[in-house]
C-alpha cells in the first residue's frame, strides 16, 4: 500500500515539474540540502532521464553545518548539478531571525533578477506549517516577490496555469501533497542520498534543517531511514519543533512568506 501511495505522489510530483519545464522559459530550483529539496530533485532526475535540466539555486548566509556543506558539494558533483550559490549576509532583521529571514528572500530576488529566472521550484509541504496549507502547486508572485495568499489562480482538473505579472515569477510547489513521513519511505524506496545530520549521533539528531544558528537537535536514537520512520509512526513532536520559533509563529510566517519568504 505504501508503494502505491507514493507511486501517485511521485506521479503528480513529476507532473508538475515537467509542465514547469515546458511552461517556462528560465526556471530555477532550490536547494536547501534538506531531505525535501534534495528529493525534488530526484525526482525531477527520474522527470528528466537522470539529469536535473535547470540551475539549482543554494542561498547560503555562511553558517551552515559543515555536514551540510559537504553535503552539497559531493551530491552537486555525482549528479552534475549547475549549482548557483548566492552570498546572503546576516543583518538585523525585524520580522523572523536575521540569518533566515527577509534577508534570504532578498538575496534570492537579487538572484533571479540577475539571472532572469521566471519561475522557481520550491520544496515546502503543505502539513509543514499553516500558512503553507494555503498555497497552490503553481503561485504566482509579484515583481516585488509579494505574495497574494488571498487571491490565488484555481487548480481543476490538473489544469496548472497560473496568471503571472510580467516583471514577477511563479513559485512551483511539486511536494505540496507529500507528508513527512512520505518524504522518508520515498528516500527509503528510491535510495536517495540525505544530510548524515539527520540521523542520531550521541542521542540527538535533526529533525528539521536550518542553519547553526536557528537549528537545533533533539532527542532520537534513530541512526537510519528505517529507524527515523518507526520515530514517526509514533511520536506526538511537531517537525519543525527545533526550528527557531521567532518565524515559526503563524502570524510571523504569514509576514515573511507574503514577503517571498520560502
Amino acid at each position: 500500500m505504501i508503494k502505491q501511495e507514493l507511486d501517485v505522489l511521485e506521479e503528480r510530483s513529476i507532473y508538475i515539474i515537467r509542465e514547469a519545464k515546458m511552461k517556462f522559459k528560465n526556471i530555477a530550483a532550490l536547494w536547501s540540502m534538506g531531505k525535501d529539496s534534495t528529493a525534488m530533485l530526484a525526482l525531477t532526475r527520474k522527470a528528466f532521464l537522470g539529469t536535473v535540466p535547470f540551475p539549482v539555486i543554494h542561498i547560503d548566509n555562511g553558517i551552515d553545518f559543515p555536514e551540510t556543506y559537504k553535503f552539497r558539494q559531493d551530491l552537486a558533483k555525482e549528479w552534475n548539478l549547475d549549482l548557483i550559490v548566492a552570498d546572503s549576509k546576516i543583518k538585523p532583521d525585524i520580522v523572523g531571525s536575521a540569518c533566515c529571514g527577509k534577508n534570504k528572500p532578498e538575496t534570492l530576488k537579487k538572484v533571479m533578477n540577475e539571472h532572469g529566472f521566471d519561475a522557481l521550484i520550491v520544496s515546502i509541504r503543505r502539513d509543514e506549517h499553516g500558512i503553507r496549507a494555503k498555497e497552490r502547486y503553481m503561485s504566482p508572485r509579484d515583481e516585488n516577490f509579494t505574495w497574494d495568499y488571498k487571491n490565488q489562480p484555481a487548480e481543476l482538473w490538473d489544469d496548472y496555469s497560473s496568471n503571472m505579472d510580467k516583471k514577477g515569477h511563479i513559485r512551483v510547489h511539486p511536494l505540496l501533497d507529500w507528508n513527512e513521513i512520505d518524504i522518508w519511505n520515498y528516500v527509503r524506496q528510491e535510495g536517495i542520498p540525505v544530510n548524515p545530520l539527520y540521523f542520531s549521533r550521541d542521542g540527538h539528531r535533526y529533525r528539521s534543517l536550518g542553519c547553526t544558528h536557528c537549528t537545533v537537535p533533539l532527542k532520537s536514537d534513530a541512526k537510519s531511514v528505517d529507524d527515523i520512520i518507526k520515530e514517526l509512526e509514533t511520536t506526538a513532536d511537531e517537525e519543525r519543533s527545533g526550528r527557531s520559533m521567532d518565524k515559526e509563529r503563524e502570524y510571523v510566517m504569514q509576514r515573511l512568506r507574503s514577503l517571498g519568504y520560502m
